[in-house]
């Protein structure tokens, strides 16, 4: 609602209000789907078992277990970093490495720790 009535100056009456406003309303549902898609590959990625990855049943519910925010704690800001640029922002392993100064092969290095860690955390959590 805020968009419509910050972007009402800028319209400009070639296409009818309803139409306009449809776009608006249109291209913010696909700005939110995005983002949850986005969020669903970090849980998938977190996923115990690689193979299963890719699957909404197996994958865990960190959601339901006070956010993500609670898991990314357990590692270190570099590594926490390097997760939200590949999964959030998407970004390709060699894109990271330039944003982060590190080489191609310690960036991913640390992408694997830092899952393997997190991967670890679940498990331990979902035991007790």
């Amino acid at each position: 609602m805020l968009k419509v009535l910050y972007g009402l100056k800028n319209f400009e009456g070639k296409s009818k209000f309803k139409t306009w406003l449809y776009s608006i309303t249109y291209n913010e549902c696909i700005t939110q789907y995005r983002k949850e898609r986005r969020k669903r590959r970090l849980l998938d990625a977190l996923s115990l078992d690689p193979l299963e990855e890719a699957s909404d049943e197996k994958a865990p519910k960190l959601e339901e277990k006070a956010g993500l925010d609670r898991w990314l704690v357990h590692v270190n800001p570099i590594d926490r970093e390097i997760l939200v640029l590949r999964f959030v922002a998407e970004l390709e392993f060699q894109e990271i490495a330039d944003i982060m100064h590190m080489g191609l092969s310690a960036t991913k290095m640390r992408y694997k720790r830092a899952l393997d860690k997190l991967r670890e955390k679940f498990s331990d959590q979902s035991e007790t």
